[in-house]
């Protein structure tokens, strides 16, 4: 929520409870809140209490008081009433506003601490220093979740993420760009990696059903203190992309559970695309069609079990038998043995691999 919304909010509340309204004037003595439409000094009056030194002025109206922040002040609260209770009222509310101002200054010297913190551009000493004035637990255990929705700037993605972790103040929820919103998390000594990939499933839902946007989430490792979040934040980008690269199919990815995508993702791309031309040197992935493409991975994901692939594809076993021949004497594979069947998988992985860093390298 805003600072103009709390604010708005907590205005109301103060004219529903004492009856006297209240206005908050802009530095350029626009109005910035207001509880109601009453006319504002003119300029020149509001001017002349800035440069005063006094902390408020009062008329039979109303009481025109400096809102500080730190040692300086930049806003006017005007309040109108009159009573006894008016001045305690509006002195209440001076209170009130100044601290919800210092608040949320803090959160956001947090947040921008946060965001600085994950592109590297702190030394260690320098993290540990900022932290302690902010106020932010140094050696926690921490883990960093990205989550990456279909569309830039998703509001509705980044309203739901905070409606999840609203009551976990201790929690930040960031960006640094237009594609994702990162969630630092700090840890419970009893939480682990199962935890974690539990947190990511729950986001997907979350954000599936509240604000109808398909995403995909990655978690770093944990890092057991606040120096390593910049290598943290690099584990879940890694993670992020790795898993959208070779397991299209899921949403979820943890860097702790790449598998051999990890190691495909750090080859050179003139290695892969050696690789691809020994493999497919009579042709290449895409002339293989769409069917037999499906049968294949459906091949793989019943641990190259025919029955099994057979009944999932409602074909006839002879039928899958004719189309792995048709490839064998394609490719010289023969997807049926296990060798053969490691290569093509790697082969297909590697494949996407340079068809991914093609597609994003114009």
């Amino acid at each position: 929520m805003k600072i103009q919304q709390i604010l708005q909010k907590c205005l109301s509340d103060w004219k529903r409870i004492s009856g006297f309204d209240f206005c908050l004037i802009n530095p350029d003595n626009s109005i910035f809140i207001s509880t109601c439409d009453k006319k504002i000094p003119e300029a020149s009056r509001l001017e002349e209490f800035r440069q005063s030194n006094a902390l408020c002025i009062s008329n039979t109206e109303c009481s025109l008081y400096k809102i500080m922040e730190g040692q300086t002040f930049s806003y006017i609260l005007i309040v109108w009433g009159s009573g006894d209770s008016f001045s305690t009222i509006g002195e209440l509310a001076v209170c009130q506003v100044q601290s919800l101002f210092a608040a949320y200054a803090e959160k956001n010297d947090k947040n921008t601490f946060m965001q600085n913190l994950l592109l590297g551009s702190y030394s260690q000493v320098d993290c540990f220093n900022r932290a302690k004035k902010l106020h932010i637990s140094t050696t926690v255990r921490r883990a960093v979740f990205l989550v990456e929705t279909k569309q830039n700037k998703d509001e509705n993605a980044l309203a739901t993420i905070r409606n999840i972790f609203s009551a976990r103040t201790k929690d930040f929820i960031t960006a640094v760009d237009d594609s994702g919103i990162i969630i630092v998390r700090e840890l419970q000594s009893t939480e682990s990696y199962e935890d974690l990939n539990s947190i990511a499933c729950i986001l997907v839902d979350m954000l599936n059903t509240e604000a109808m946007t398909s995403a995909w989430v990655s978690y770093s490792n944990v890092c057991d203190d606040i120096s390593r979040l910049p290598d943290a934040y690099k584990e879940a980008h890694t993670a992020l992309e790795v898993g959208k690269i070779f397991y299209a199919d899921k949403n979820v990815f943890g860097y702790n559970q790449l598998g051999i995508g990890r190691l495909i993702y750090q080859l050179p791309l003139s290695v892969c695309e050696l690789f691809i031309d020994e493999i497919f040197q009579n042709g290449t992935l895409d002339s293989i069609d769409e069917e037999t493409l499906i049968t294949i991975r459906t091949f793989f994901e019943n641990n190259l079990n025919l029955s099994e692939t057979s009944r999932k594809l409602y074909v006839h076993r002879n039928t899958l038998v004719y189309r792995f021949e048709k490839l064998q004497r394609k490719f010289g594979l023969d997807i049926r043995v296990f060798e053969d069947a490691l290569t093509f998988k790697l082969a297909m992985m590697v494949a996407s691999y340079v068809k991914y860093c093609k597609d994003h390298s114009e």
